[in-house]
């Protein structure tokens, strides 16, 4: 059943499209290229809305002194600060609009939190970069701390003066992109910024401490629930659990463990800014009271 805010944009026409790729291979710098090709007319990258070379509404990610609070606000963790982007929206006329994400998990958390459908064409970065650019992007990152912001210097120095790096300017020719379609050359210019928590390094969460919120939010859930065995397993998209549990007598198992599923998930990512992939969860015993 699709939602008010789904039907509202059903009726205006809107479509939207995510690109996903890991963090540092280069989604922000090709995402022009990508809204070129499909005539997409706004992005969503960070924390910000942007329409052409402005930036409408947010604030940048990238501004933040810590890698954890730059995840919340790529994420519109804060309400205030996603409910400015979705005011931002509605009083914008357009019909395509790019989200950008690590994950399709991610970018459909934030297509449901800034109140748009979700994405109808999912775009992967390794189809329209290749591995060596993605490899050199990674490096960038890595190394330098460098990151991109898909608007002119001017807007960045505007903005964010303090974060504010270098300028690189990209004469697009049909001939030297990746991307077919793209008919007419033009050229772009981004923003390179270091970040503050790109100079002490990114923040990671360790098996037990996050072994530790698992437990407590099922027992803040249901302390009838016991937790048997916790398996935690994590990737360059987040993090998969998997929790073997015994339940009392007379549990509605289907809807109670599905909300708390839910619980888990909501709790950790709000207060970790981590992505929980996924959370299975395995019945192992039904015990008496």
């Amino acid at each position: 059943m699709k939602s008010i805010s789904d039907l509202y944009w059903f009726f205006k026409g809107v479509k939207v499209y995510a690109l996903v790729g890991d963090s540092g291979t280069g989604k922000s710098f090709r995402s022009k290229l990508l809204a070129q090709k499909y005539g997409i007319e706004l992005i969503i990258d960070d924390g910000l809305l942007i329409k052409d070379d402005k930036i409408l509404a947010g604030h940048s990610a990238k501004r933040e002194q810590t890698f954890l609070a730059a995840v919340r606000v790529a994420l519109f963790d804060d309400k205030e600060h996603r409910d400015t982007i979705a005011r931002a929206l509605q009083g914008q006329a357009f019909k395509k609009v790019l989200i950008l994400g690590t994950s399709e998990k991610m970018v459909n958390k934030i297509a449901a939190r800034l109140q748009l459908p979700q994405p109808q064409k999912i775009i992967h970065i390794e189809e329209i970069a290749t591995q060596e650019e993605i490899e050199k992007a990674i490096r960038s990152r890595r190394v330098e701390g460098k990151h991109v912001i898909p608007v002119p210097s001017i807007e960045v120095q505007r903005n964010y003066p303090q974060i504010f790096y270098d300028r690189v300017r990209v004469l697009l020719k049909r001939k030297q992109t990746p991307i077919p379609g793209v008919a007419h050359a033009k050229v772009y210019e981004k923003s390179v910024v270091r970040p503050e928590f790109s100079k002490t390094g990114k923040v990671t969460i360790s098996e037990a401490a996050l072994s530790q919120m698992v437990i407590h939010c099922v027992e803040e859930f249901d302390a009838q629930i016991r937790i048997k065995k916790l398996t935690i397993k994590s990737d360059a998209q987040g993090y998969r659990l998997i929790i073997v549990i015994d339940v009392p007598f007379g549990t509605q198992l289907t809807g109670k463990i599905h909300k708390m599923q839910e619980y888990i998930v909501e709790n950790i990512e709000r207060f970790t800014g981590i992505l929980i992939e996924d959370v299975h969860i395995i019945i192992d015993k039904i015990t008496k009271n």
